[in-house]
């Protein structure tokens, strides 16, 4: 699909998802010019097929692939709710605490149920008790995805159980100081009173956190329209209530007061149907382009403006020799001893080579371009 043609079906989706969230029925001269499969694709693509079908079945269009998407979104969302009481009972058993993240909690704050269309549970779980952890999913019929690799571990159940289990929220490879002000998160959290090892954020930490986590999509392959949709969820319900001054106290702590303040301005106006200045329509270009999983061409622009300051050649330099932070995150074995640190890089080197050589061929492409 054309980038042209993309966009027109994304303003449709966009249109039709603020309407589903807001209770407005959409106008018939909006609908008599979509293009079903063109839209279906791009809601595919922003994982926002759900919201959108709800705006269609408010004007009578039903039983089409936009329908069967919402009954798969709900009938996941309660598999995974079944799955995760599961996960946590057993966490409780173990004696492991732990805290649900993001659209776990989020997706029970959008109007009806299967809106937040849900891709996988992330729970941040003790660290120290990752290998139990293992052992307890496996034991519970997971099969593990990958292990010991960066900050979370994956497992899937059939048919569509994914859980990521999270030892920390961030690693010192993310742009920023999202590492560091995370290092210590569970002096950060707040303890549930209905469970013995269950933990949460303050609903202002919440906000910063998931701030923090569209941040490091956003500067690396970029972020999709879902990242919009939850930051004016979540304002719309909490926004009167919440202590504004401790959170534009932390953002400029983490550095990125100016990324919350345009993510929020573009979210609210968006979604409330508002008109957008220039410089708010190129933002939310690169959010409808980026898709809900980003870009590879993405990566290297913001690589090249966030981490060497546009050059080449730093550039080069950076993905053959990455800061020992970066690789200590991917070759977490490199973390026991500085003295493994020289075999990381070459572990990692011939680990990209073999494994990701597609992936190291684009991305040359993509740097000669720039």
């Amino acid at each position: 699909m054309e980038k042209s043609e993309f966009r027109k079906n994304a303003e449709d989706m966009i249109y039709l998802t603020a309407c589903a969230i807001n209770g407005i029925t959409p106008k018939q001269e909006r609908i008599n010019t979509l293009d079903m499969p063109k839209l279906f694709e791009v809601c595919q693509n922003h994982i926002l097929t759900a919201c959108t079908a709800y705006a269609l079945e408010s004007v009578g269009i039903k039983g089409n692939d936009f329908s069967q998407a919402k009954e798969k979104a709900i009938r996941k969302n309660i598999l995974l709710d079944a799955e995760r009481a599961k996960v946590l009972r057993r966490l409780e058993d173990e004696k492991i605490w732990y805290m649900p993240l993001k659209g776990a909690i989020m997706k029970d704050w959008y109007p009806k149920l299967g809106m937040r269309q849900m891709s996988d549970n992330d729970i941040l779980c003790d660290g120290e008790k990752r290998a139990d952890i293992k052992a307890l999913m496996l034991d519970m019929g997971f099969t593990c995805e990958h292990y010991g690799e960066n900050n979370d571990d994956a497992y899937f159940k059939p048919p569509v159980c994914n859980f990521e289990m999270h030892n920390e929220l961030f690693t010192g490879g993310h742009i920023g100081k999202l590492h560091s002000y995370y290092d210590d998160v569970k002096s950060r959290l707040i303890k549930d009173k209905n469970n013995g090892y269950g933990y949460h954020f303050s609903d202002e930490d919440f906000y910063i956190y998931i701030t923090a986590h569209e941040y490091k999509h956003f500067t690396s392959c970029g972020t999709g329209v879902r990242s919009l949709l939850d930051t004016y969820i979540f304002m719309r319900r909490f926004k009167a209530s919440l202590d504004l001054d401790y959170i534009a106290k932390e953002l400029e702590r983490l550095d990125i007061a100016d990324f919350e303040r345009d993510n929020r301005e573009l979210a609210m106006k968006v979604f409330s149907l508002k008109p957008l200045t220039d410089a708010e329509k190129q933002l939310l270009d690169y959010y409808i382009l980026s898709g809900v999983y980003g870009t590879l061409d993405n990566r290297v622009k913001n690589d090249m403006k966030y981490r060497v300051n546009g050059s080449k050649l730093g550039y080069l330099r950076y993905r053959l020799f990455p800061p020992a932070d970066y690789v200590r995150a991917s070759v977490p074995w490199a973390k026991k001893s500085r003295l493994l640190l020289p075999a990381a890089y070459v572990y990692r080197f011939f680990r990209g080579a073999s494994v990701n050589r597609k992936g190291v061929k684009k991305q040359l492409k993509q740097i000669g371009k720039k």
